[in-house]
């Protein structure tokens, strides 16, 4: 387990594309219980661990994910996130260059529960929620594209799905329409940067996460240093 940042307030790390954020149907051991783990250890603590989850990734999905210590850092950064005032970047390796090197994509979002999956439309309908992005092209590679999402909106799988409605589904994302899976059962969707105030300290606070050790991923994190 990579820790990315650490002190008394708050606690990110480095997610891999096989963990998930919080205990689900599957019974897989969480994240959140890891790193339960990591500071009870560390620190000697007695009886259970305090740890908030401030955020949340998909499970095929890597990269930085934030959580609180203390409950009142984690009251904090529910309201930073609620107030969008929590700045996240994520990395996407397409196969398809979209058409414009850098546009904001709006769409309205509909969620199937039972599916698990998102639907983006052009036109407002029953139960949509306005979803909003925008992606910068930042590299290219002989069969792919690397592109750099700025998340306006939080919805369900929003860039998952946005990407694939614009002819770009993720590299792996079998249920967006990318025709083959990564060998590691994961997709091609990585939390890069995370930029906020400490909500104690009061201080800027950037976050980074490298991708998962990949030649594809090592070939972009070379170009674009």
């Amino acid at each position: 387990m990579e820790i990315l940042f650490e002190d008394n307030h708050i606690i990110a790390v480095n997610k891999t594309t096989s963990d998930i954020v919080q205990v689900d149907k599957t019974g897989d051991q969480s994240l959140e219980e890891k790193v339960k783990a990591y500071i009870k250890l560390k620190y000697n603590k007695p009886g259970d661990v305090f740890l908030g989850v401030a955020h949340r990734i998909d499970r095929p999905v890597s990269g930085a994910v934030l959580f609180a210590r203390t409950s009142k850092s984690l009251v904090r950064l529910n309201e930073m996130f609620q107030r969008k005032e929590v700045k996240k970047l994520y990395w996407a390796i397409v196969k398809e260059k979209p058409q414009s090197i850098s546009d904001t994509l709006n769409h309205f979002i509909v969620r199937d529960q039972q599916k698990n999956k998102s639907y983006a439309f052009e036109k407002e309908g029953k139960d949509s929620k306005p979803a909003s992005l925008t992606y910068t092209l930042i590299a290219s590679a002989q069969n792919y594209h690397l592109l750099e999402i700025d998340l306006h909106t939080g919805r369900h799988h929003q860039i998952r799905c946005q990407l694939a409605k614009i002819g770009c589904p993720i590299k792996g994302d079998l249920k967006y329409g990318f025709p083959r899976s990564n060998p590691d059962g994961g997709i091609s969707l990585h939390s890069r940067k995370i930029e906020f105030i400490h909500p104690v300290s009061k201080q800027p606070i950037t976050i980074i996460a490298n991708p998962p050790k990949d030649s594809l991923w090592d070939y972009f994190i070379s170009i674009t240093k």
